[in-house]
């Protein structure tokens, strides 16, 4: 019997850290896509597409709980959870990958928990004590974590691990840079670190609202389908104005297809499945808290698939990552423990439920 409880507590966190393996597996298995000719405008559109086909039957599923009637305000909120969660973020997160890498982007997500904290702030969803330990804690966790995302984004160091592979040679194929070819790949370096940026803030803000949708409408796997559908819709309506080129359409039964497959099912289905049911166990904060642990990870990846360089830069910045995170973690578990109020808590019993079983 105590081993339940313990379960319990333990799967949000190992479901979180799955989540962040599959999501630079994403970005890692997209960019490689990409390299090869690969249009992310398409790419978002037939993800999505097939994401949203794979979860039409969870609608047919009976739930313990009674599916409260769609309402035109409820398809509001879907709309506005769909232009976040995914419209967004993904847009945003591919452009950057194809200008920059997964490393960088795994770095940047982690501005996330700022943005997450700040917006639950202002819309009363945590309380902020400043003479409160705990709060002192959360908040100084949460800079440490930024800190250390800038140290790997600014700060490269010594090489220390690196690793040749077939697909190095499409990434560094020229034999030397001269200065204006330098200067051009800072820039894509900047723009790259911009889109991951308005997609960490569209996360922040998408996480709020997923919190807010769960609270009015208990169906998890419903309120997953539909923000799938309406970011599909929205996706394919980018897509289409803005890839305009007719062979950018024509699938190729390689890594194009085995990318759109790996996003449909591992980064929307069951990625954004978990996350909905984390932020109703634990809360955005919680979830958003996880996006450091994503950088270590595309780091491994990227010197296995991509050919990256692994800097100490890199491994400074993990290290001071962690300090952080487990900083806010500490806060966190200290305020369930006291029975405090806080983001991580919803009120309402029914939210409580798991989404994984709610069907």
């Amino acid at each position: 019997m105590g081993l339940k409880p313990w379960l319990e507590n333990l799967l949000p966190f190992a479901a979180m850290v799955a989540v962040e393996c599959l999501d630079v597996g994403l970005t890692t298995i997209s960019k490689s896509a990409m390299s090869q000719g690969m249009s992310h405008f398409a790419f978002v559109a037939y993800s999505n597409a097939l994401a949203t086909l794979i979860l039409s039957p969870t609608l047919l599923l009976p739930e313990r709980i009674k599916r409260p009637p769609i309402t035109l305000q409820l398809l509001g909120k879907f709309f506005l959870l769909g232009l976040t969660g995914i419209t967004i973020v993904q847009n945003c997160v591919f452009t950057g990958v194809n200008y920059s890498s997964p490393t960088l982007g795994s770095a940047m997500s982690n501005v996330c928990p700022a943005f997450t904290f700040i917006l639950a702030v202002i819309f009363r969803m945590e309380k902020v004590r400043l003479g409160s330990l705990k709060s002192q804690v959360k908040i100084l966790g949460t800079i440490v974590s930024i800190s250390g995302a800038l140290t790997v984004t600014f700060y490269k160091g010594p090489s220390l691990w690196s690793a040749s592979t077939p697909s190095q040679s499409n990434f560094h194929s020229t034999p030397h840079f001269t200065s204006s070819d330098m200067l051009a790949s800072a820039s894509d370096w900047v723009i790259g670190g911009f889109f991951f940026a308005v997609a960490s803030l569209s996360v922040a803000t998408w996480s709020i609202l997923q919190a807010a949708a769960m609270k009015g409408y208990p169906s998890g796997i419903t309120v997953v389908f539909f923000y799938c559908l309406f970011g599909a819709i929205q996706c394919l309506v980018v897509s289409l104005i803005a890839e305009r080129e007719p062979n950018a359409w024509k699938l190729r039964p390689d890594i194009e297809l085995g990318a759109i497959v790996y996003s449909a099912v591992c980064g929307n289905v069951v990625s954004y499945g978990i996350q909905t049911w984390c932020i109703v166990k634990r809360g955005p904060v919680f979830v958003s808290m996880f996006k450091p642990l994503g950088i270590a990870v595309a780091a491994l990846l990227g010197v296995i698939f991509l050919g990256d360089t692994l800097h100490l830069g890199s491994v400074v910045g993990a290290v001071v990552i962690v300090a952080g995170f487990y900083g806010v973690i500490w806060a966190q578990s200290k305020e369930e423990e006291d029975g405090e109020e806080c983001i991580e808590n919803l009120p309402s019993t029914s939210q409580k439920r798991p989404l994984l079983h709610s069907h």
